[in-house]
């Protein structure tokens, strides 16, 4: 529930998420404290924002600056060529549990944030872990470039950061 969620308010913003949004205040109360707070006070700010300044605020953040692309690969190739086949490896591995990209209604690359965490979603709380931790560099700097610019996003980053993290325990 934790990362469909995180898709949902990370993906384009709709009517059909506006409509959603009481809903989704009622889901919080599963999450942890911080959790609840963060995601709270961004549905808080999204509450203030009119569907066209919202969807002019996610194009300024992620379709028009590089640096903040949802596409994860684009972070560790740009537009290098050995894009293409971690593109395709994503797609397989994709496979291997099932998921079909071309049932994905919005036609997106396998590396899209909310399609990575929409299958993450469908993992057990560690098998998400093992898969999201192969991408916390790429949230760090996704994070850390989102809160340059104070984006109401980075919080969110943070959190899938947070959760694809493994600790270590120091030795005494």
């Amino acid at each position: 529930m934790f990362y469909r969620l995180l898709a949902r308010l990370l993906d384009y913003p709709t009517a059909e998420l506006q409509s959603a949004l009481p809903k989704i205040w009622t889901q919080l109360s599963r999450l942890s404290e911080g959790e609840r707070k963060v995601i709270g006070n961004f549905l808080a700010h999204l509450h203030w924002e009119d569907m066209t300044e919202w969807q002019a605020l996610y194009v300024r953040t992620f379709d028009m600056v590089p640096d903040n692309a949802l596409h994860l690969t684009h972070h560790l190739f740009g537009d290098d060529k050995n894009r293409g086949p971690a593109l395709i490896d994503l797609s397989e591995f994709y496979k291997e549990y099932g998921l079909e990209l071309a049932a994905n209604d919005s036609n997106e690359l396998p590396d899209f944030l909310p399609l990575v965490l929409e299958f993450a979603d469908q993992l057990s709380r560690l098998e998400a872990k093992v898969f999201l931790s192969q991408w916390t560099k790429v949230f760090s700097q996704l994070a850390l470039n989102l809160e340059k610019v104070e984006s109401p996003y980075a919080p969110l980053i943070r959190l899938i950061e947070q959760r694809s993290q493994f600790v270590t325990a120091k030795a005494a």
